[in-house]
């Protein structure tokens, strides 16, 4: 090496030692010139430091240097690992093992790690993993979430392998981990991490057979798991408290219950005290099996060791108790966990609301509320009116609404929906509009949708005055009508007779700031049309067509109909063709419409033709499309057949409505 200076010596000297990791060089000039402002220096190779063992401590300036190379080069397109080439030629040493493993410890990214294990040996003369790099990189893919991570792991055992490197007991170990995750590992590489064993001439110590019980676990193969806790303690191996409930819960979910109750008594007999895991674990395996008097005993096990069941335990033991329809003890548990300040949460209830509902005594949900009155808040009267409303109890649920109504100033807009759709589906309508109307009183704001799902059960129950009020008041007061509002009116109105409001609701929705979609035209054109105007239905077809709506289904089904009940069967048959045409598939409904009209007209040959096609297009006849076949065999047309009349049009009501 040669210095411009003799001060660059100094400076040299001076910047190495101030860094308490850097490596010590020592050297001698070899050649000066006459004047001194010129010399060579030669550099004598540095003694590296060694521990107790033998082995060489590594270089911390190395390893800084390099960590930077490989983790920040100097633009996102520079490959690091040629600046590394270059860094490491001029350098005279060789990087060990133990530095290499000190750098890949650096390294958070799987990749880049693997990428630098990969270099070592491939472009740094004379270098050779050992079992300590090799431990290293299966450490770090052992937290690596890439789906190649197992291939990788095989390449890497197989290299250690061919070249002869013996692992230890630490790489078993991880590789147990790795190939026991359930991450693309399976038995037959825990088969093959046991071979791997014999061949490196090891011993599985304690924490080995965790792992290996684990990894059976994870790989949902109890039997396995259970053959190494027998090995276990047969070598005087003993589990943690997390192991065992790891394996009473894997024999217990295989419903290997003798197995289980073993397990749990050499448990106790090794000293080691069931927790409230434990315990819950056993409850849940002999509630399932129908055994709650089991469950139960173990439960009192549990309170006589003082161990305070948590919320799991308490649910569990409950629902255990329930599946056993024993009411009057799941009521008594459940106090019992409030009493022991345990807080019920939604399932707790979701448990005692099916069986009080199995076993027909709703009425004990009073008994229920009133034991956990402490913790009974709006929302958890939402959940109880929302769970019975959906289970089909609306008086009980209508009762449990005002209880919640009494006690707490503001409500809960889910629950007052749920009590709305429930009210609705009861047709229970006046009462439905009376909570409507009174839900400002508590703060919650009726919306659109609440408005809507009111319309909807009015429509259908025929209440048009009502559904004139209640719209005239949502107009009024708030809040605004959308499209869905107006298609239910319009529907409703048509339903009714009342053709005329169907038609202003149309205006209003065209003349607003909502736009008529498919839904209001089909609405309207079935309005019309069943209410025997068919010629303005037509006109309304046309006019959505022109607007750029393509007719659906729906839409052709309501037309065909409508001129298939007025006799109009060849504009029937041209509106069917005209559907296919556009390539508006038919459904059965459809063909069914088309079917009944051409075998009330007689025409019959037609009909058949036409099952032909339903045939062909992969559809399934129903019931109706086999009542309207069987009159087509036995030929009985219109004089046999008495049909009742609809007292608007006039028209003959067809089966399909």
């Amino acid at each position: 090496m040669k210095l411009q200076h003799p001060y660059h010596r100094l400076r040299l000297t001076f910047r190495h030692q101030s860094r308490c990791f850097a490596t010590k060089y020592s050297g001698r000039v070899v050649v000066e010139d006459k004047n001194g402002r010129s010399f060579a220096v030669e550099v004598d190779a540095p003694t590296l430091q060694t521990d107790s063992r033998g082995y060489a401590l590594p270089r911390r300036d190395l390893i800084c240097k390099i960590s930077q190379i490989v983790k920040s080069p100097p633009s996102p397109s520079t490959d690091p690992f040629l600046d590394l080439s270059d860094y490491l030629d001029t350098l005279t040493l060789t990087l060990t093992p133990s530095e290499a493993s000190e750098i890949l410890k650096s390294l958070k990214s799987p990749t880049l790690a693997l990428k630098f294990f990969r270099f070592c040996p491939s472009q740094i003369p004379k270098f050779r993993h050992d079992c300590f790099t090799y431990n290293r990189i299966l450490l770090i893919l052992s937290k690596s979430f890439n789906p190649t991570r197992p291939d990788c792991v095989r390449e890497i055992v197989d290299e250690m392998e061919r070249i002869g490197v013996r692992g230890n007991i630490s790489t078993v170990n991880l590789l147990i981990g790795i190939f026991g995750d359930g991450q693309g590992g399976d038995v037959k590489e825990l088969i093959r991490c046991l071979d791997l064993v014999k061949k490196w001439d090891l011993k599985l110590n304690c924490y080995s057979y965790k792992c290996l019980l684990q990894a059976y676990i994870r790989l949902c193969n109890s039997d396995k798991a259970l053959e190494v806790y027998q090995e276990m303690r047969r070598r005087g191996y003993r589990l943690d408290i997390f192991a065992y409930n790891m394996l009473l819960d894997a024999l217990a979910r295989d419903q290997k219950v003798d197995q289980a109750h073993k397990v749990f008594e050499d448990m106790k007999k090794w000293h080691c005290e069931p927790d409230e895991y434990t315990y819950t674990i056993l409850i849940r395996m002999t509630g399932k099996l129908g055994k709650p008097g089991e469950s139960l005993a173990f439960f009192q096990e549990m309170l006589s060791k003082d161990i305070s069941p948590n919320l799991i335990a308490y649910n569990t033991m409950i629902e255990a108790l329930a599946k056993g329809r024993m009411v009057d003890k799941s009521i008594f548990v459940f106090s019992k966990m409030v009493e022991n300040s345990c807080r019920p949460n939604e399932f707790t209830y979701s448990i005692i609301l099916n069986v009080l509902a199995a076993e027909g005594q709703l009425g004990r949900l009073d008994e229920v509320v009133e034991i956990s009155k402490r913790y009974m808040n709006k929302s958890i009267y939402a959940y109880l009116v929302r769970t019975l409303s959906k289970l089909g109890h609306a008086s009980e649920a209508h009762r449990l609404f005002c209880n919640m109504w009494s006690f707490h100033d503001r409500g809960d807009r889910d629950a007052y929906l749920s009590m709305l759709e429930s009210l609705c589906n009861a047709k229970k309508v006046t009462e439905a509009i009376d909570l409507l109307n009174k839900m400002n009183e508590k703060g919650v704001k009726a919306d659109t949708f609440m408005y809507n799902t009111v319309f909807s059960a009015l429509g259908k129950s025929k209440q048009i005055s009502h559904l004139h009020d209640l719209y005239e008041k949502m107009k009024q007061d708030g809040p605004s009508p959308d499209i869905f509002t107006c298609n239910i009116l319009i529907s409703s109105f048509g339903r009714a007779g009342e053709v005329e409001e169907a038609l202003k609701i149309f205006e209003e929705l065209e003349n607003g700031n909502c736009t008529p979609d498919i839904v209001s035209y089909n609405s309207l054109i079935n309005c019309l049309g069943k209410n025997g105007d068919i010629d303005e239905a037509h006109m309304k077809f046309i006019e959505m067509q022109e607007k750029g709506f393509n007719p659906d289904v729906v839409t052709y089904s309501t037309l065909i109909e409508c001129f298939g009940k007025t006799e109009k069967v060849e504009m029937a048959r041209r509106l069917f063709d005209e559907m296919l045409a556009a390539g508006c598939y038919p459904n059965i409904v459809t063909y069914n419409i088309l079917l009944d009209c051409l075998e009330r007209s007689g025409r019959t040959s037609e009909a058949v033709s036409l099952y032909a096609k339903l045939k062909e297009q992969g559809l399934t006849a129903d019931s109706i499309t086999y009542t309207i076949l069987e009159r087509l065999q036995s030929g009985s047309h219109r004089t046999s057949r008495v049909r009742r009349q609809n007292p608007i049009t006039g028209w003959v009501v067809s089966p399909l409505r």
